[in-house]
Order: structure tokens, then C-alpha cells, then sequence
């Protein structure tokens, strides 16, 4: 009986340690199916949520057009004329942020099953599948984006004067500065891990900590 009870545990134990990697691996580490169906009407924007069987709908205003949209795992997104619409499975409504007089996107919206980006001549903004917020922070005076890199679950964008690194296990952007004569030589991310290559040293931002690692370049390098 003490065998027994012994091998029940250890088979119990393996049952939970399986279900907690298979939980890890469903975090970001491969696609998702969509759950999500993003449908345009003549006056609504209807999400349609696999994950829950809900639906939701966003009334679009008068003369507002849609001008993209585009559905990948855990996130959807509707691009107006006048602001930009996401939402996350089990949400309980669409996100907004509106665009400002004169303000446009200066790069097409990219989508991953997590996470969403959207570069602006004014902002860089960030759709967050894991809260089901949208997140942003403005450019400086002069300040541009000049590249950006989006996977299942991170994206990243970067300037002359920073890495901006988005999570949907952690919330919100996280930055790390660039030095003067600092320039990029690549930008590269899958799964959950972004790296920049600069000149200078090598950075890596792990969505799963919402934290930026860098590695020096030495002289041989």
C-alpha cells in the first residue's frame, strides 16, 4: 500500500509539473489560434470572442471609416480615420486612443497574438492582449521611429534615442536609452525575446520580466 500511495503521488506530481509547463508553453513560447473574429458593419465594429462566446460592438461615429483591421490570437484591432479600436478575448469592450489634429500613422499597424503596435508621427502605441489595455508614449521633438519588430509576444520599437519593449505578461512599455553615436545594426524578435543590435553592445528584453539585458561589445567584436 506504501508503494502504491508513493507511485499515485509521484504520477500526481508529473500531472501537475506537465500542466504548468504546458500552461509556460501556452504563455507565449508558440502561436495561438485566433480567438477572435473582427467583422466591419455599415455603422459598427463586431468582435466576435471564440474564448468566451460573448460579442462585442463599437459604434462608429458619423462619416468615421474603417480604414485596416486585422485579428491574430488574442488581439484585434479596427484602424478608423479618426482613432484606432483594439480589444482582447474576454474583454469586456474595445480600447480606444484617438488621434490628435495632424496626427497619422507613419508605419502600417503590426499585429502579433499577444500584442499589437502602432507607430504614429506624435507616439508610439501599444495594445497589451494579456490586460487588454492601450498603451503609449510620445515622441520628443525630432525624435523618430526608425525601426520595429513584433512576434507572438513582444514587440519592440526603437529610435535615435531609445528601445521601447511591450509585454503582455507585464503591462505597459519599458525603455532603455541609447548613447550618443549609439546607431542599430539589427532588430530581431520571436516568442517572447527581442534583441538590438547596436554598435555599441547587444540588448535583450524579455517580455515575460518587462526587462531590458545588455551584453558589451568588446574590442574584438
Amino acid at each position: 500500500m506504501p508503494r502504491l500511495l508513493a507511485a499515485v503521488a509521484t504520477l500526481a506530481t508529473a500531472l501537475v509539473l506537465a500542466g504548468a509547463a504546458l500552461a509556460d508553453h501556452d504563455r507565449g513560447a508558440f502561436p495561438l489560434e485566433d480567438r477572435l473574429q473582427l467583422l466591419v458593419q455599415p455603422r459598427s465594429v463586431l468582435a466576435i470572442d471564440g474564448q468566451t462566446g460573448g460579442q462585442r460592438e463599437e459604434a462608429l461615429e458619423l462619416g468615421e471609416r474603417v480604414l485596416a483591421q486585422g485579428a491574430d490570437g488574442r488581439v484585434a484591432f479596427a484602424l478608423t480615420d479618426r482613432r484606432i479600436l483594439a480589444i482582447a478575448a474576454g474583454a469586456g469592450a474595445f480600447q480606444e486612443a484617438r488621434f490628435t489634429r495632424g496626427e497619422a500613422l507613419a508605419a502600417p499597424a503590426a499585429l502579433g497574438d499577444r500584442v499589437a503596435l502602432f507607430v504614429t508621427n506624435r507616439r508610439v502605441l501599444g495594445f497589451d492582449g494579456g490586460s487588454g489595455n492601450l498603451v503609449e508614449t510620445r515622441l520628443g521633438p525630432r525624435e523618430r521611429v526608425s525601426r520595429t519588430a513584433i512576434a507572438n509576444s513582444v514587440a519592440v520599437a526603437t529610435t535615435t534615442r531609445r528601445a521601447l519593449g511591450l509585454s503582455p505578461f507585464r503591462g505597459g512599455f519599458f525603455e532603455v536609452s541609447l548613447g550618443l553615436g549609439e546607431t542599430e545594426a539589427s532588430l530581431d524578435a520571436s516568442g517572447e525575446i527581442a534583441t538590438l543590435a547596436t554598435n555599441q553592445r547587444i540588448l535583450i528584453f524579455r517580455a515575460a520580466t518587462g526587462g531590458w539585458e545588455e551584453r558589451r561589445l568588446g574590442l574584438g567584436n
